[in-house]
């Protein structure tokens, strides 16, 4: 719906298209499942749910936006290919939307695109074309590709049909939930947040929406905060599902007049929250995903005696990069202690360290030398470790161990 006042055009986003977009949607996508956590409750003082978007079609939320775009369009006959630049999820949606409806898609990828995300977007049906090493270096390709070819190209949020399809998990949250207090939603360019709180704020203004972003990449959280469009110099997250240096220009009105907050969560909690996820529920959840559970566990958000949905937007994580995301939490959490410390160069040195981290309780898990430092003594060697421990107090245990047998422990 296009609204005027004065000469300023706004945009917003009616009840009535989400809804048209959610009966569209319904022969296509899962009705994704909410389930209370009493491990996530306990730990925040709220009563935690989890919307397992996770386990949507194609992996992602995105699949909603892109199905509801490309019917649209069939709708009013205005398709006949479809063109979309994108390096994970809404490359997916995408193709497996324009295969539903029969439309032949190309989405152009950076070349540095995991093998996985490739494979599975051609296993959609859709031609992929790699090009560039950046989204911005496949979005100008798939632009180019778009007036070339008269392709239709569809924009992975900034479009108010794709905000309408993704705010059809506002209408599930109501139904499946309908006394909830508040809702946490992940946001990138802002499509998802700004459906979901468009669709929630117009059925129940009650209902606080609040918006997640990575740190290394907070471009709408710096917007919603100043009031003005404020666009990143550079991202750096592992969320890279949300790491957008400018929100949508139609995105950031909507989110602007309907959501309540924003707020930013580190790599290291997003992390944590991953591998609780594994943990706790047995399910995986991508980093862009797992920032709601990340706010809400580091009291980002106050959730205390609150019923609280957190969006897992989406469970499309690289096997190679999950061990990574295992030992950023373990760290984060405290079950590994990572450390340096300096020992003679000389036989046993070595197991009496051993011996002293056995008689600690901590298993080794790594160790590396180095005896090229400059400030060594020609007799010594710095051993670099990496142990497990319990957690925060095991840790400590361990290093006042080692420093009582003579080690100068430096954490790393």
């Amino acid at each position: 719906m296009i609204s005027t006042k004065g000469s300023v055009v706004k945009m917003d986003l009616d009840l009535k298209q989400i809804e048209l977009a959610a009966k569209r949607l319904e022969p296509t996508i899962h009705r994704t499942k909410i389930e209370s956590s009493k491990t996530f409750s306990d730990m925040s003082g709220g009563e935690v749910y989890l919307k397992f978007e996770n386990q949507q079609k194609t992996g992602s939320f995105k699949i909603r936006g892109a199905s509801n775009k490309i019917a649209a369009l069939v709708e009013r006959g205005e398709i006949t290919s479809a063109v979309a630049s994108s390096a994970g999820n809404h490359a997916q949606g995408v193709a497996y939307a324009s295969h539903v409806h029969g439309i032949p898609a190309t989405i152009v990828m950076p070349k540095s695109t995991p093998i996985a995300k490739v494979s599975a977007t051609e296993g959609y049906g859709a031609k992929v074309v790699l090009h560039g090493d950046c989204y911005d270096d496949a979005y100008n390709k798939a632009v180019e590709i778009q007036e070339k070819e008269g392709a239709t190209f569809l924009h992975p949020f900034d479009d108010i049909e794709v905000m309408a399809g993704q705010g059809t998990i506002g209408i599930e949250i109501l139904e499946d939930l309908p006394t909830v207090d508040m809702v946490i939603v992940p946001a990138g360019g802002g499509g998802l947040l700004s459906g979901v709180a468009a669709c929630i704020k117009q059925i129940n203004p009650r209902v606080q929406i609040i918006g997640v972003q990575a740190e290394g990449a907070p471009a709408i959280c710096e917007s919603f905060k100043k009031k003005k469009k404020v666009v990143s110099q550079s991202v750096s997250t592992i969320a890279d599902g949300i790491a957008v240096k400018a929100p949508g220009e139609n995105t950031m009105e909507i989110i602007n007049k309907y959501a309540d907050d924003m707020v930013t969560v580190s790599d290291a909690e997003i992390s944590e929250a991953i591998l609780l996820l594994l943990e706790r529920t047995k399910q995986v959840v991508e980093p862009a995903g797992a920032t709601t559970l990340a706010a809400v566990l580091n009291g980002k958000v106050n959730v205390k005696g609150k019923k609280v949905v957190c969006v897992l937007s989406g469970g499309n994580i690289d096997v190679s990069f999950i061990q990574r995301i295992i030992d950023l939490g373990l760290v984060s959490r405290e079950r590994k202690l990572k450390f340096k410390t300096t020992m003679l160069d000389i036989p046993g040195s070595l197991e009496h360290l051993s011996n002293v981290l056995s008689g600690a309780n901590a298993n080794i898990i790594m160790v590396q030398y180095d005896r090229w430092s400059a400030d060594l003594d020609p007799n010594e060697a710095i051993i670099h470790i990496a142990c497990e421990v319990g957690g925060k107090e095991h840790g400590e245990r361990t290093v006042k161990a080692l420093e009582e047998h003579g080690y100068k422990v430096i954490k790393e």
